[in-house]
């Protein structure tokens, strides 16, 4: 070959090796998972599952994954230190991700008294059960809410006067830890939706023997919020509630000591801290 063929074909390949480097390059990048945060106990995070992707699961759960290819995936409080993210692609590919999961410090409180038993007569028991029956059935039902898309805003301003998380240690004993956040407020104050949903339990006619009034929306993938203690209920089961819209008002129905907003959140069976979704809040 002479100089002339040499260097037009040196040339010819060292143009299409640099050619094929960025198809690579993209090919890899979409088999990753794309995280909106590092997780922690009682977080939700927001994702995008690899190109392809044609199931999806944490751990052993199966995961949701919309047409866009975005997921979410929440973490319990007491969620363990390690979880798996593993897609199923359309090619027959699998494709892992290990989950380191923070731990949190939790408010505790040590007191130097017994712990005393919950009610259990069965009195309060045939009151109990139908309404447990009522929450269990309300978080399978499957809606089509977008909601969890959305940046969460707190559903009412005010003191926070109790921490999702925080828990009470009787003589070495743990009480039930505080499965929500506490807003501080008056009787009759409005409370919002904090992103769009779907309403799957209100609980109008009659309070509940714990929650009082209680209303649960459905925002979409497993996510769903529950507000507790109400005085009044402004919407119904199945109506669709925007961001921002009047849905009940602060009270202290059922089994609290004064009036404020509890504001629970859960995503499947974790129960997570609705302060890191709505973040600050604001005046």
């Amino acid at each position: 070959m002479n100089a002339g063929l040499f260097c037009i074909a040196a040339a010819f390949a060292l143009l299409s090796a640099s050619a094929t480097v960025p198809q690579q390059s993209a090919a890899s990048a979409t088999d990753r998972f794309g995280l909106s945060d590092a997780p922690e106990q009682g977080a939700v995070l927001t994702g995008r599952a690899p190109d392809g992707t044609v199931a999806l699961l944490l751990d052993d759960m199966p995961v949701p994954v919309a047409a866009d290819g975005r997921f979410i995936i929440a973490f319990d409080r007491d969620a363990r230190p390690a979880a798996r993210l593993r897609a199923q692609l359309r090619d027959g590919r699998t494709v892992d991700q290990s989950l380191g999961i923070a731990p949190r410090q939790w408010r505790l409180e040590r007191i130097y008294a017994p712990l005393r038993p919950t009610k259990d007569n069965e009195r309060f028991l045939a009151l109990r059960r139908p309404e447990l029956d009522a929450i269990a059935s309300a978080r399978r039902i499957v809606t089509d809410a977008q909601g969890w898309r959305q940046s969460f805003i707190w559903p009412r301003i005010g003191r926070i006067s109790g921490l999702f998380g925080s828990q009470r240690i009787y003589q070495g004993t743990p009480g039930a830890y505080h499965s929500g956040v506490d807003v501080a407020g008056a009787t009759g104050e409005t409370v919002v939706a904090p992103a769009d949903g779907v309403v799957i339990l209100a609980a109008i006619d009659k309070p509940f023997t714990l929650e009082g009034h209680l209303l649960m929306i459905d925002h979409g993938h497993g996510l769903n919020s529950a507000f507790l203690h109400l005085s009044r209920i402004d919407v119904k089961v199945g109506d669709h509630v925007r961001q921002g819209q009047q849905i009940g008002a602060i009270g202290a129905t059922g089994r609290a000591t004064g009036p404020h907003l509890h504001w629970g959140m859960k995503w499947n069976d974790a129960r997570i801290d609705p302060m890191l979704l709505a973040g600050p809040m604001g005046e």
